[in-house]
């Protein structure tokens, strides 16, 4: 059950809110409710279709945590502007199964990947494949946090944008995401999957300031963790 709209940040330009794990971000009119529909209808409770909302970025259905959005046509244009420039530093926490073993920490994955095939599914291929993009991350071991034995907490930070990019990357090496079937993963997690969008620094769209939002963990995650 999807509860009410968590807004963590607003003003006259934009709003960040905390997006459920589960939940689409956008999608289709087809009944099913969607974070762009709720965004909508808390800002114009009378009329949600007249309300203008511009979309900067995305999170997959199963992932959680902070989603912007853009008020006004500039400052949509801002952010989109910061993002394609990789000026947008976002950080994700997650669970992954597995052992991290000789991989070390801090380090950088960068691979060459492939859109999502018929199964919905990213691949990380070799270097100049033919459609194949490049995707890096940053990633260090969770400091001050542990989760059970076999499976292991990170700080991801992507410097790249590419479709299911963390989700692929950790998969590609062994380490899963917990509760992500569909990249290996063998346990369930108890909503969507172990990966959330836990912060993004982005530059205000008109007084040009630095800004941070972060999104607290859900629910689900707190009996995952310890420390």
């Amino acid at each position: 059950m999807i509860g009410p709209l968590s807004v963590l940040w607003e003003d006259a330009h934009g709003l960040a809110v905390a997006k459920p794990a589960g939940l689409l971000t956008q999608g289709p009119a087809d009944g099913e409710v969607t974070l762009e529909a709720m965004v909508r209808r808390h800002l114009r409770p009378d009329a949600p279709a007249s309300a203008y909302l511009g979309t900067v970025h995305r999170l997959d259905r199963p992932v959680s945590g902070v989603v912007l959005w853009a008020r006004t046509p500039k400052a949509a244009r801002r952010w989109a502007d910061q993002f394609a420039a990789r000026e947008a530093r976002k950080e994700y926490w997650a669970i992954v199964e597995g052992d991290f073993g000789s991989i070390g920490s801090p380090g950088i994955w960068e691979d060459w990947l492939l859109a999502p095939d018929a199964l919905g599914r990213a691949r990380v291929a070799d270097p100049g494949s033919t459609g194949a993009v490049r995707a890096v991350t940053r990633y260090e071991v969770g400091i001050g946090r542990s989760a059970p034995v076999g499976f292991v907490w990170l700080k991801l930070r992507p410097e790249t944008g590419r479709t299911h990019q963390l989700r692929a990357q950790s998969a590609a090496r062994g380490l899963p995401i917990v509760g992500d079937g569909t990249y290996g993963a063998t346990r369930s997690f108890p909503v969507g999957i172990a990966l959330h969008a836990r912060s993004l620094a982005v530059e205000h769209p008109i007084r040009r300031a630095p800004m941070v939002v972060e999104a607290p963990l859900p629910d689900s995650w707190p009996g995952w963790l310890s420390g």
